[in-house]
């Protein structure tokens, strides 16, 4: 009778011991697929971020090309206020402020040309460094662009000066 045990305690303990074997395989098969899926994923959104780090730095190369003609993007005109303790950032707005103003109901006194249904006036005007402005305008018919010189007093006022201007011809379309 012990001897039957003993038996049936090897038989049971050879059972569990196949079981756990088939058990643990499975399981260790499904977690190795679950780390190649896991691989895959990784690589794939590896290259994702490699793509879009790509892309911010040309974005960011054409960008710092764009600003290398604006008051902000040289460091020479920074360094031409700097040496008066003007500050850049306010300067921009209060230039560009000052050459709006220039626009009447009569037209705007920098720009040479009279306009065909109404005076020509200053759309839009971006500053190119310590001294220059590029101005587009227009009378809503014709349009053109103005090269303009702009110095700082002392007392802080603007004087404008045109330096030159033209005017796109009008192009007709049948």
């Amino acid at each position: 009778m012990r001897r039957n045990i003993f038996l049936y305690l090897f038989l049971f303990a050879a059972l569990w011991i196949v079981y756990q074997f088939v058990y643990n395989k499975s399981y260790s098969d499904n977690a190795e697929k679950r780390i190649i899926t896991a691989e895959t994923k990784l690589a794939t959104k590896d290259s994702l971020l490699k793509e879009a780090n790509t892309r911010v730095n040309v974005l960011k190369n054409k960008l710092a090309d764009i600003e290398y003609f604006t008051l902000l993007g040289n460091a020479n005109a920074k360094d031409y206020f700097d040496s008066d303790d003007l500050d850049v950032a306010d300067i921009n707005p209060k230039v560009l402020d000052g050459l709006y103003a220039l626009n009447t109901t009569d037209g705007n006194t920098l720009i040479s040309f009279s306009g065909d249904s109404r005076p020509f006036q200053i759309n839009r005007a971006q500053l190119l460094n310590h001294r220059w402005i590029i101005a587009d305008f227009s009378d809503g018919k014709n349009w053109g662009e103005i090269l303009i010189a702009y110095f700082i007093n002392e007392d802080g006022s603007i004087d404008y000066e045109r330096v030159e201007n033209l005017v796109y011809p009008t192009v007709i379309y049948n």
